[in-house]
């Protein structure tokens, strides 16, 4: 009897991955969104260190973006979303898995806006920037001689205070660039958020991975994608089924009036408007474009 009841009492320990993602900064609010697109609810995520999901078995850590590639190769978060930019810079051993689209942004070189950006501009200039293993090895592959001067933090006052001629950092809009008097001039890296993972993880790790990874590129291509309905006269349906592959073929259900029919299909957001123009060129009428949700072929 007491064996029974020692084991009613045991607590089966179900095993949960670990993800790290950054704590606040640029990537912070759409690693959250993408989480909970993929239908993962979190529990209170605001000054918090740690946080899980009650529907999926996840364990979230909020981390500064520098020490996620570290946490991850070491094994004390099994996964993390960081910059592509950050990873290269640490170098650490930590797997690229799936693009996520979002932060993207890219690592370049500025200089000042009256300035003539010629060959060897760089050459023996003096260069400030957070990112000096990426910079010297953009140096190095161009056989360039330059000065680098680290700092953390607003690089872009640099020529202005006359610590540097050029800086290397990182350039969305550009609109940072523009009101410290400066233009990008080359770029050294395009950048956006990735899944990273930890190279040692083990099959049922692996498995709980994927399960990740089949939320996250449904929503990815839900998001790439468009769901359109239109009606169109039969003796144009040919015509409009080539422009209309949709994931397999459109779905064609026949109206109520005669020699009509409602067309269901799927275009890519890509290729969205100028497809729009050809179907009504094709006599495509009432047209209907609904976002999608998830997308799972």
């Amino acid at each position: 009897m007491s064996t029974s009841f020692e084991m009613t009492k045991t607590k089966i320990m179900v095993q949960k991955l670990k993800i790290a993602i950054q704590k606040s900064g640029r990537l912070y609010d759409d690693s959250i969104s993408l989480l909970k697109e993929c239908g993962i609810d979190l529990r209170n995520v605001k000054d918090r260190l740690k946080t899980e999901s009650d529907n999926f078995p996840l364990e979230v850590f909020f981390l500064r973006d520098d020490d996620i590639p570290q946490y991850v190769e070491d094994g004390v978060a099994d996964i993390g979303i960081v910059g592509l930019n950050i990873l290269n810079e640490k170098g650490k051993e930590a797997e690229v898995i799936e693009d996520l689209g979002f932060g993207k942004c890219r690592l370049a070189l500025a200089i000042n806006k009256n300035e003539e950006y010629v060959a060897n501009y760089l050459q023996g200039k003096r260069i400030a920037t957070s990112y000096p293993v990426l910079l010297q090895k953009y140096l190095d592959e161009n056989k360039i001689t330059a000065e680098i001067h680290e700092i953390s933090g607003s690089v872009e006052i640099a020529p202005g205070i006359g610590l540097a001629e050029v800086i290397c950092d990182l350039v969305s809009s550009g609109s940072t660039l523009f009101m410290n008097g400066l233009k990008e001039v080359e770029t050294i890296l395009e950048s956006q958020a990735v899944l990273v993972k930890n190279k040692n993880l083990d099959n049922d790790q692996l498995q709980l991975v994927n399960k990740l990874l089949f939320r996250i590129r449904s929503v990815k291509k839900a998001k790439r994608n468009k769901y359109v309905l239109l009606n169109a006269p039969n003796d144009q349906l040919s015509k409009i089924f080539g422009l209309l592959p949709g994931m397999r073929s459109p779905t064609v259900l026949p109206l109520a009036e005669k020699g009509w029919s409602s067309v269901h299909s799927v275009l890519s957001e890509d290729e969205f408007w100028e497809k729009i123009e050809q179907l009504k060129e094709a006599g495509a009428q009432g047209i209907l474009v609904v976002p999608i949700e998830k997308m799972i072929v």
